[in-house]
């Protein structure tokens, strides 16, 4: 049963380093409480959850961590299960949790196995565990403002990088997952919004960050910088606290004009 008295919840996954993080810390200072979920890392979790108290905006408010597999349906039912325990509802979830492939290799040679674990992680772990939220609120329809589903996808998903494939697809997919689930529950108090981030400085790009900074200096994004995550943070405040009131499945590119087309 939904404690309609209780601060709003928001479940943000793979929140424990990188984009999730400055996520969580947004929606910190929205006064959410924050379940982060993380698959491994407690202790990054943890710094995550100190992140976010340092930054609450209520001494109320409670941050989480909550581990699990989002691949593995037993894991994504027990991080679901566990947020609306803790917290009593869920008002928003933010699909942030994805890897990258462990080996870039060229699309002639992409194994079969990265091709699994990429699609299992970045788009059938976020797409059912989308599943569950929207069948909790479906049968718990919101009273005041509508519940929020936030894809993170990629520039990845209608950008080619024949170097790792498997990333791309999955991307893709999860661009389209947003465009479903919006179309199903637009007309039940549920807005969707997909965050496609760029060029972002983050771990998972850390192995590769001088080739970016040559690109970037070149022009690759018009803005000249590196993304951060408090940038990706910052879209998903404005949508927590409703600045996007008559918008449902909107594409919002975080990305410095990446995504222009230029002569």
């Amino acid at each position: 049963m939904l404690q309609m008295d209780s601060l709003p919840a928001v479940l943000v996954t793979g929140a424990s380093r990188g984009l999730g993080r400055g996520i969580a810390q947004a929606c910190s200072r929205s006064g959410f409480d924050v379940a982060i979920h993380y698959s491994t890392n407690h202790d990054a979790a943890l710094e995550t959850v100190a992140l976010c108290q340092s930054q609450a905006v209520n001494p109320h408010q409670r941050f989480v961590p909550i581990p699990g597999d989002i691949a593995v349906a037993a894991d994504r039912a027990a991080l679901f299960d566990r947020t609306l325990q803790t917290f009593g509802r869920l008002d928003a979830l933010v699909n942030n949790a994805g890897i990258a492939p462990t080996v870039r290799a060229d699309l002639t040679g992409t194994a079969e196995e990265s091709f699994d674990r990429l699609l299992s992680v970045n788009l059938k772990g976020p797409h059912f565990l989308s599943q569950l939220a929207a069948q909790h609120w479906l049968a718990n329809p919101p009273s005041g403002r509508p519940y929020k589903l936030i894809f993170i996808t990629s520039i990845s998903a209608d950008t080619a990088s024949v170097n790792r494939g498997e990333y791309c697809i999955a991307k893709a997919g999860l661009a389209m997952s947003a465009q479903l689930w919006s179309t199903r529950l637009a007309a039940h108090g549920v807005q969707v919004f997909e965050l496609r981030p760029g060029i972002m400085e983050t771990d998972m790009t850390a192995g590769v960050k001088g080739k970016y900074d040559d690109l970037i200096s070149s022009g690759l994004v018009p803005q000249m910088r590196w993304g951060m995550p408090q940038d990706v943070g910052l879209a998903v405040e404005a949508i927590l606290k409703d600045y996007f009131p008559f918008s449902t499945g909107a594409v919002i590119p975080i990305d410095g004009g990446f995504h222009l087309r230029r002569l």
